[in-house]
């Protein structure tokens, strides 16, 4: 773990609940006058705290420094993916997260099972998590919109991964993609895709969703 996570971090006092931090007290076995790293993952500061008290719920801790270390990808990206098994999704954020992806849109497709539910909530602890063992300074957004149609709306210079002889390298610039769900665009997406930019993968075998969402990431950020 690189730092630790708490919404207030930056305040002079910190207070949190022995429950919700029990690994830093039982596992790692924290005491009084300890100094630890935290973050809000809302700015670019590593702000170290010391443990002045602990009671038998709640745990006080002063400020002692803080320094600006900002720990992001120098290339920016925004993915849009459309909606696949959502147990799938959760478990390609944290790969995604340390690769960079400053934006995630999820995309409710033609071809995305409807009776799909995203919890935001669990998806941002999963972020928070994955930050915390990367050292990621800022969490990645993340927003779901109801229809392809609607995020051209919204992102009308995204480029478009399909199959095309275009693939992506070195030279491809995008900073915002759109990746389909399993069995692709329909038809009735694709005409209104038809005139975007539109890039594929040199890869021979057919990907499975996620895995063109982590070949493409990698690809344009790293």
């Amino acid at each position: 773990m690189q730092f630790v996570y708490h919404e207030k971090v930056g305040e002079e006092k910190l207070v949190v609940e022995l429950n919700e931090y029990a690994h830093l007290f039982k596992v790692r076995r924290v005491g009084l006058g300890d100094v630890l790293e935290w973050r809000n993952l809302r700015d670019a500061y590593m702000y170290t705290y010391k443990i002045a008290n602990i009671g038998k719920k709640e745990a006080i801790l002063e400020r002692v420094s803080q320094k600006e270390q900002s720990v992001k990808s120098p290339k920016s990206l925004h993915v849009g993916w459309c909606i696949i098994d959502p147990k799938i999704i959760e478990k390609t954020l944290p790969m995604l997260n340390e690769l960079g992806v400053e934006k995630i849109s999820l995309v409710y497709a033609d071809f995305s099972q409807k009776q799909y539910k995203m919890d935001e909530e669990r998806m941002h602890r999963i972020l928070i998590n994955s930050s915390q063992q990367c050292g990621r300074s800022h969490l990645m957004e993340i927003e779901i919109i109801n229809s392809v149609k609607t995020y051209c709306e919204m992102y009308p210079k995204s480029s478009i991964l399909d199959f095309c002889d275009t693939p992506i390298d070195d030279k491809s610039v995008i900073s915002s993609i759109l990746i389909g769900p399993e069995g692709g665009f329909s038809e009735k997406e694709r005409i209104l895709l038809a005139q975007r930019a539109i890039f594929g993968l040199s890869c021979p075998s057919i990907l499975r969703s996620e895995t063109a969402v982590i070949a493409v990431a990698s690809k344009i950020l790293i």
